[in-house]
């Protein structure tokens, strides 16, 4: 499929989203079958990630940089397992830990991590997170981190209700005033037990989802970042290293991993970032594109941003491609101060 095709489909599930459509399938009828007798046979062999311990990462990073009168920022994370960090034994291997570390170290100001992520959560679950997220009006999130899309391919959710779902939930935390990053849908064709020929319908659902979900996020006034690092490339390279113990959910090391490509976003957001890296930079093929195409070719690349930029315009929304550069993960995992928010 071309990238001119895979934007047309994203932008049909998109638009079935907004206007209460819900017929489009993921990977076409005539696969279903066949995708859920291989998806059964890849349960039993992976697990069904359902493990309920997920460590309790919830507290405040970064309290060397507490000054009096000036608050901590405040990050929620949303969203299914990978949101959560499940698969993990320690709070500070969590994304929410890392992400948390990670902005307090940039800010040089105390981050307050708040988690509503439910693991087996699919898209569905998003409204009453969100509910949960903003119960506080005096305690509305500085940012608020999304990842989910997973559990909607594996229940066979239909991607315009999937997408209508996020949609809402980042209009909701936008008009509340809380900036809002999505981590979209990972790449399930590459989780190591899954065989042909579900691997490449999962590949082709995971990556028609996550193109789609980054334009109803982005039309509603959030950033996203392609998660196919989660569970993609490096993944497939590294599976002894990137992969927990079920096979299925990430180790300490794929959630660094996937930590690391979503912070610059997140920093982006909060307006941390150096202003020179908020320009395109041709070089790294970066740009202004229609909303569409820029998911498309997002969904493609692990790790590729994807920003509203322009009003609309003959061919819809333009939007920001970018591909930031990568930092380094710390040797050593970020512990947090450990104090209740």
């Amino acid at each position: 499929m071309t990238g001119l095709s895979r934007a047309r489909v994203a932008r049909r599930i998109a638009a079935g989203a907004a206007y209460g459509g819900g017929g489009i399938g993921l990977a076409g009828a005539a696969a279903v079958g066949l995708l859920v007798a291989e998806a059964q046979l890849a349960r039993r062999r992976v697990g069904n990630g359902t493990t309920p311990h997920v460590p309790n990462a919830d507290g405040l990073y970064g309290a060397a940089y507490t000054v009096p009168g000036e608050p901590a920022l405040r990050l929620t994370m949303l969203g299914d397992s990978t949101a959560a960090g499940q698969g993990v034994h320690r709070a500070g291997q969590t994304p929410g830990a890392l992400l948390a570390s990670g902005v307090a170290a940039i800010a040089e100001r105390p981050v307050g991590l708040s988690t509503v992520a439910v693991p087996g959560a699919c898209s569905d679950d998003l409204d009453r997170q969100v509910t949960r997220a903003l119960a506080d009006p005096s305690r509305v999130p500085d940012i608020c981190v999304i990842m989910v899309g997973a559990n909607d391919v594996t229940h066979r959710m239909p991607p315009t209700r999937s997408v209508r779902h996020l949609s809402s939930a980042v209009r909701r935390l936008r008009t509340a005033g809380a900036e809002v990053v999505v981590g979209t849908c990972p790449d399930l064709g590459s989780v190591e037990p899954v065989r042909q020929p579900l691997r490449w319908l999962a590949r082709r659902a995971s990556r028609q989802l996550a193109a789609a979900q980054t334009i109803g996020a982005v039309e509603q006034g959030g950033r996203t970042v392609s998660l196919g690092d989660l569970l993609g490339p490096e993944f497939a390279a590294n599976p002894r290293e990137l992969f927990g113990p079920d096979s299925y959910h990430p180790s300490a090391e794929g959630y660094a991993t996937a930590a690391m490509a979503v912070l610059p976003t997140v920093c982006a957001a909060l307006g941390l970032w150096p202003a020179e890296e908020e320009r395109p930079d041709a070089t790294r093929r970066e740009g202004f594109l229609p909303v569409a195409r820029a998911a498309a070719e997002a969904a493609a690349e692990a790790g590729t941003e994807v920003t509203a930029a322009m009003p609309a315009g003959a061919r819809g929304p333009w939007a920001l491609l970018k591909r930031r550069r990568r930092r380094r993960v710390a040797e050593t995992e970020p512990e947090p101060s450990a104090q209740p928010s």
